[in-house]
């Protein structure tokens, strides 16, 4: 601030509610308050100058637009709500996920607000919180199911909307999904390539649509390649660790044991390869894994274990281009993507924590 501007802001008028307005910015810049309006809305009829010392002082000041005013003036809230199960919390996604949402929205108007449930109750219970109380203008869903009543509400009730995964219900949305049909598919051919023919999937819980694409990459596999499957139904990557580990442990005991494993998710690995080891044997000798993973934890941890990453980051970053260009009124058929798996090469030397 230059000198003047400090002076006024030792005088600066007691901020509303105890944080700063747009009279505090105007008090303190010697400007109008419809100016410091205009100059923070990027108007063009404000000159460069006059919205950089504007924006200064807001920053500096930690301004922040009140939502409330903000929705009276124009009906927007200027929030994407982001729900989230749970269980994606336990596997690691929301952190990235969010990180990703955020970059994007740190170049606009929009403020992101979480909104957690856990997938033991209703689905639609936080989507039509959000829509009887306006409280977003546009809102990321994940965990698609292939006929998912969050997506034929929000359709029907116009609110924009975008899903990590694709469903199958014939309508068209926005979205970004990771292949996994074509990580399932890679993965059976990497197990083959080390001479493993006896192969076990741990798979998505079976009402996500991901599910089948993971079921059907993996099947494709087995028949192209000259594989065959070991039934692994008990669990899925939902279940606990604990769960995971003490079913796995038991077919590895079992005269039906793998020779080759798919894991659907790094958490659900680490249980696997508990299982393995808990049953006396060890991966890389008698059983190689393949495993989907949202970071490098488990590529440094266990180098043994082949990987391919799934990076949520560019998922977040995605969905968040793709719920505000819906917004912006952009085709919704426009505003699909697919990410590719990307194989991990291994870790040079022994893992060092």
């Amino acid at each position: 601030m230059d000198d003047k501007t400090k002076n006024r802001a030792t005088m600066a008028p007691p901020a509303e509610g105890g944080r700063p307005t747009l009279k505090t910015i105007a008090f303190m810049t010697g400007l109008g308050i419809t100016t410091v309006s205009r100059a923070l809305k990027d108007a063009p009829d404000i000159g460069a100058e006059t919205k950089e010392r504007v924006r200064l002082v807001a920053k500096q000041i930690g301004y922040q637009p009140n939502r409330a005013g903000v929705r009276l003036r124009t009906g927007k809230t200027n929030v994407i709500s982001l729900v989230l199960t749970l269980e994606e919390e336990i596997m690691g996604i929301t952190s990235p996920m969010v990180i990703g949402i955020t970059e994007i929205l740190a170049g606009t108007q929009y403020h992101l607000v979480v909104t957690p449930y856990s997938s033991t109750k209703d689905p639609l219970g936080p989507i039509r919180y959000i829509l009887d109380t306006g409280a977003a203008d546009g809102v990321i869903i994940s965990r698609t199911e292939p006929n998912d009543p969050r997506v034929t509400l929000l359709t029907e009730r116009h609110l924009p909307f975008a899903t990590h995964g694709r469903t199958e219900m014939g309508l068209i949305h926005p979205y970004h999904d990771f292949d996994n049909e074509r990580f399932a598919y890679e993965a059976v051919r990497k197990l083959v390539d080390r001479g493993r023919r006896r192969l076990v999937l741990l798979e998505p819980p079976p009402n996500l649509t991901f599910h089948t694409h993971m079921r059907t990459g993996f099947e494709r596999g087995l028949r192209d390649f000259g594989a065959e499957s070991v039934s692994f139904h008990q669990v899925n990557i939902d279940y606990s660790l604990v769960a995971i580990r003490d079913a796995f442990e038991r077919l590895m005991h079992s005269s039906d044991a793998p020779d080759g494993i798919v894991s659907g998710s790094g958490s659900g690995a680490i249980a696997l390869i508990a299982g393995v080891e808990a049953a006396g044997k060890k991966v890389g000798d008698d059983a190689d894994m393949v495993s989907k993973v949202p970071s490098d934890f488990l590529r440094w941890l266990r180098p043994e274990v082949m990987t391919m990453y799934e990076d949520i980051r560019i998922a977040g970053r995605e969905l968040a281009k793709a719920v505000i260009g819906r917004i912006e009124g952009h085709p919704p058929d426009k505003l699909q993507s697919l990410s590719q798996p990307e194989f991990q090469p291994p870790v040079a030397g022994p893992a060092r924590l």
